[in-house]
């Protein structure tokens, strides 16, 4: 006997509702009525797909089994509707998010190959990791640029491609660079030193390197924009500790200066996709152009 896909939807939304009755009143329905559509497709499958756990409904091992397989036949069907929705138009459209602290030089070189043909349109969004993340699995977004790869995530496998690494230098203008000719540790000890905030990863990764030197620093500011790292070198306020593809215009124009490399510290970027079936040739193409250059970036 043939699966009813509505009975199966109705099934998805008590798996991953907190109960029956959230279920139910998020479908609009009685909980009785709820609870026929469930046993009726339990006698289609000839197997218990919940089992009562107080308030509480929790899923046989039947029931996984079934929600697995749900979620890929959901995927698929809004997989097809975004594919199609593309198609009917005439003008290509790759949808990118990009984290709201990542460097907006590594974003430009990554649309660059779509900038300037008419039959192509690129739609930009900036947000926090987990927001972005839950729009690429909605189908939202094609791709989403980070220098922070995801953890693993069983329900949402990602697709993390390595696309770019970059050392981190001390930047600052050359009258600030000249006060401190002096060796990296004697630099780090005593230049005023602009930081990427204390939660990001390349400050950890700056933190293990003061200690494995010896050095504390003197830290005039902070911030988990490198736009403003930028800024605040620009300024003055002293070295900032940042990738230099971010002051990559500062640096050409000798508005600032790269004082010296950070050994061992690296910015990666990420490009993270999901697994379609239909992905979108446009990503396609950006992503086999990275693939065909070296792991750092250049203008």
């Amino acid at each position: 006997m043939k699966v009813n896909l509505h009975h199966l939807r109705l099934f998805h939304a008590v798996a991953n509702a907190p109960s029956l009755t959230a279920a139910a009143t998020q479908l609009n329905l009685s909980q009785s009525a709820l609870s026929t559509q469930i046993r009726q497709l339990e006698d289609r499958l000839g197997s218990a797909l919940f089992l009562r756990e107080g308030r509480r409904l929790a899923l046989t091992e039947a029931g996984r089994i079934a929600l697995d397989h749900a979620e890929t036949i959901f995927r698929t069907a809004d997989d097809l509707t975004a594919t199609l929705r593309q198609a009917g138009t005439r003008r290509k459209v790759l949808r990118v998010g990009a984290l709201a602290t990542l460097s907006r030089n590594f974003q430009l070189q990554f649309l660059r190959p779509l900038l300037g043909d008419p039959d192509r349109k690129v739609q930009l969004r900036s947000g926090q990791q987990e927001g972005l993340l839950e729009a690429l699995d909605a189908l939202e977004l094609d791709v989403v640029l980070t220098n922070v790869a995801p953890p693993p995530d069983a329900r949402r496998p990602w697709l993390v491609e390595a696309l770019a690494q970059q050392p981190l230098s001390l930047i600052g203008r050359p009258e600030n660079v000249s006060k401190y000719p002096l060796s990296l540790k004697e630099r780090l000890q005593k230049a005023p030193l602009i930081l990427p905030s204390p939660n990001s990863a390349l400050r950890s990764a700056f933190d293990a390197l003061l200690v494995s030197l010896g050095v504390t620093p003197q830290v005039v500011a902070e911030a988990d924009d490198m736009a403003m790292l930028r800024l605040l070198a620009r300024e003055d306020a002293g070295l900032a500790v940042q990738p230099p593809i971010v002051v990559q215009d500062e640096l050409t124009q000798g508005v600032l200066l790269e004082a010296a490399q950070l050994p061992g510290i690296q910015e990666v970027f990420y490009a993270v996709t999901r697994k379609r079936r239909f992905p979108n040739p446009l990503l396609s193409e950006v992503l086999s152009r990275w693939e065909q250059t070296p792991l750092t970036p250049t203008p």
